[in-house]
């Protein structure tokens, strides 16, 4: 089998005279786990659609094991879909949900019982077969879900915001749940949400989606840490974004005045001196000090605290510049500075480390 398990090519999709999808170009390795990831309406939910054979393309194709997908209906995929609503049969035990898909593909009674049996126990459901889906809870649902679909034995399992209605507790648990039974099963998770820690903690490579497009494709350090663009960069978690002047700009470096401050930062993307740029620092990366703290404020930013937020490891700074601009920070407990106290309308200094911000280009629509 080739390492690609899923293969779009100039891939579109419209609907009456609306573009959802746009020439969309993706490879997808087997046993991966892919997360499509973006906000409502940005086509990830269209993208499964397509894969799952639910929908057909208007242009181009997608190959699943290396076949043409072109005309070849849903159950003939070797995909399943996890849908957010889960869909199980209400009138038929959690024994019966799983086997349903089995039954209908005429396999004997002896193996769908073993079948039945060995997805459920990978769930750890394996004492709930005579339940019925409302006398378990969300999760449960969702393992029941998850073993239906895997019991089929598919190429690829696509999973459609399936954690969307669980309660925060339950969400984080099932996250590791998913990614460690996506290693047991060894095949390929395609996984979608609009939830970016949810994408960042659990998945090989992330697909961020914007506006019917594959915005950027990485790992989820990659995304997060170098967004190719300011779409990216805003959607994947918080970011302090600087309108930046560039005054001069060599294969090397970047001078450019922040916030009416000179710096020198690497020319890593090879902007030129016409260039409009912007500076991103992540909440992280914004280290924030008393005013008693600093003596050397030539590379600061004076700030007023605006709220303070505890979260236990952590102290989140909402802040504003003196000429109104709003940033955030967050500052992390340490053995150096165990209270972290600051307080609403208090003066500080902000900064970062030279090296830790993102130069992109400016895009004026999404500033």
């Amino acid at each position: 089998m080739s390492d690609h398990i899923i293969e779009l090519i100039g891939v579109s999709k419209y609907y009456h005279d609306t573009s959802v999808l746009h020439n969309i170009n993706l490879t997808i390795k087997n046993g991966e786990f892919l997360t499509l990831l973006g906000p409502s309406g940005c086509g990830k939910t269209t993208l499964l659609r397509l894969i799952s054979g639910f929908e057909e393309p208007s242009n181009g194709k997608i190959f699943i094991g290396g076949q043409d997908m072109h005309g070849i209906p849903p159950n003939h995929r070797y995909v399943n879909t996890v849908f957010q609503s889960y869909a199980l049969f209400p009138h038929m035990t959690v024994f019966d949900n799983v086997a349903f898909g089995l039954r209908c593909k005429g396999v004997s009674a002896a193996e769908v019982t073993d079948r039945v049996h060995d997805a459920l126990k990978m769930v750890k459901l394996d004492s709930y077969v005579h339940r019925k889906p409302q006398q378990l809870s969300g999760g449960q649902q969702q393992r029941v879900a998850i073993a239906r679909a895997a019991v089929n034995k598919p190429l690829v399992l696509l999973l459609d915001e399936p954690l969307s209605s669980l309660d925060y507790r339950l969400r984080k648990a099932m996250q590791l749940e998913l990614k460690m039974l996506q290693v047991e099963l060894g095949i390929t998770f395609i996984f979608v949400t609009h939830d970016q820690e949810e994408a960042l903690s659990m998945s090989d490579r992330v697909a961020v989606m914007h506006d019917g497009n594959i915005a950027q494709i990485g790992s989820p350090r990659e995304v997060y840490e170098e967004p190719t663009n300011l779409a990216v960069a805003k959607f994947i978690g918080e970011a302090n974004i600087f309108e930046t002047e560039l005054i001069r700009a060599d294969d090397k470096f970047l001078e450019v005045v922040i916030e009416g401050k000179p710096f020198k930062f690497k020319n890593r993307k090879g902007f030129s001196t016409t260039d409009a740029i912007v500076t991103l620092v992540r909440p992280e990366d914004l280290q924030v000090w008393a005013l008693s703290e600093v003596t050397d404020t030539q590379n600061m930013f004076p700030a007023t605290v605006e709220q303070v937020i505890y979260k236990g490891v952590t102290v989140d700074l909402q802040l504003r510049l003196h000429n109104g601009k709003a940033l955030a920070a967050t500052q992390f407990f340490n053995e150096d500075d165990e209270k972290l106290d600051f307080n609403p309308d208090e003066p500080v200094w902000i900064e970062w480390v030279p090296g830790w911000e993102t130069i992109l280009a400016a895009d004026e629509e999404s500033m």
